[in-house]
């Protein structure tokens, strides 16, 4: 298994890197898309579907949701020309940040209210278009920035949401294993510890202070970018606990088996499905650059 996942990564990370540094913005936007659609799939058996029809009539859903916001604010709109967001997609975004505060909220409630929503597929469908619509255009959003004056900036913000998440899962892994004993949420993933969640957030907090140590940030941006850390890395939690719940209550181990050794694409965005909205925002509320 570990096998698996080491030469996965070594094949995926590489791939991924070159995609957000040198595809064009249409191209990205179009390859995230099909990265949504796969996770549309995925969601079909949390949804209850076994039947493939049905889960390739939600995918068609998702795509041709997405493709109408893509046609509704086009990439290179998505900030006006002063600075802000375009007012339909701040609304969108808030729209994701109120469905992950939902989404705390039955998670650490969980199994109390599982039942409603459970029973009806029709609101685990909604659940699912709440975590990948809101996700594709968080993405674009931070890639488009300033994209005439340099294309590379928004690739740099992505990179930067990428390290925190990532750094923030090796300290919790790597915490969690040595000195993790009192459970964060053992009705959802037994195998998650308070220390593992702490080590997550100091991890990722040491890595932000680094590169903007090694950037030249002034005192301003290292407190900004600090907070925004902890904050991102507390909603990356959250993301790969609600992905734990709907599986569980679903009765799945992983969302798909298309990544060898690391199972399948949910698997491998639930914390970017929460923080990517959460960090677009950041960055358009209060910017640290």
């Amino acid at each position: 298994m570990l096998k698996q996942r080491i030469i996965t990564a070594v094949i995926l990370a590489p791939l991924t890197i070159f995609a957000i540094f040198y595809l064009p913005l249409d191209q990205f936007a179009a390859l995230f898309m099909a990265v949504m659609a796969i996770g549309a799939w995925e969601w079909g058996p949390l949804m209850g579907f076994a039947n493939k029809r049905r889960r390739l009539a939600f995918v068609c859903a998702t795509i041709i949701l997405i493709s109408a916001l893509w046609y509704a604010l086009p990439l290179l709109q998505l900030w006006s020309i002063d600075g802000p967001l375009h007012s339909g997609v701040s609304l969108v975004l808030w729209i994701a940040v109120a469905w992950w505060i939902l989404s705390a909220t039955l998670t650490f409630l969980y199994p109390r209210y599982s039942k409603f929503w459970s029973s009806h597929r029709s609101i685990r469908g909604v659940f699912g278009w709440l975590t990948l619509i809101p996700t594709w255009l968080a993405f674009m959003v931070l890639r488009s920035n300033d994209y005439n004056q340099d294309p590379y900036n928004g690739a740099q913000l992505i990179m930067f949401l990428f390290l925190m998440v990532w750094s923030a899962d090796v300290g919790a892994y790597f915490v969690g294993k040595s000195i993790g004993k009192h459970k964060l949420l053992p009705n959802v993933s037994p195998g998650k510890t308070l220390e593992g969640f702490i080590g997550g957030v100091v991890c990722a907090c040491i890595f932000i202070s680094i590169a903007g140590y090694s950037l030249g940030w002034q005192q301003h941006q290292f407190t900004l970018a600090l907070i925004v850390t902890a904050i991102i890395t507390t909603v990356s939690v959250l993301g790969d606990l609600n992905e734990s719940m709907f599986k569980r209550q679903a009765g799945i181990k992983d969302s798909g088996a298309i990544l060898p050794g690391h199972g399948g694409i949910l698997d491998r965005i639930d914390s970017l499905t929460a923080t990517a909205p959460v960090y677009a925002l950041c960055y358009a509320l209060l910017g640290w650059q």
